[in-house]
């Protein structure tokens, strides 16, 4: 069990501090779900938002923490 505390706590910490930058910085990264590539579709009574390009960047973003955090502390 020891091993699955770690993690939570580390996985808790990374939120924390995505919290923070997020709240300090918020009005600074409103670009962010409005990159080219993020469809939207707005018609009258229905609306669709994919945000391909925003996804894939944070999807780029967790893999390098993911595998700095099993580098150093795995």
């Amino acid at each position: 069990m020891q091993p699955l505390g770690k993690y939570l706590v580390v996985i808790g910490g990374a939120l924390v501090a995505v919290g923070l930058v997020l709240w300090l910085l918020g009005p600074r990264v409103d670009w962010f779900g409005r990159l080219p590539g993020d469809m939207r579709v707005e018609k009258p009574g229905f609306r669709v938002y994919a945000p391909f390009t925003t996804m894939l960047l944070l999807s780029v973003l967790l893999s390098l923490v993911i595998w700095l955090i099993r580098r150093f502390f795995g």
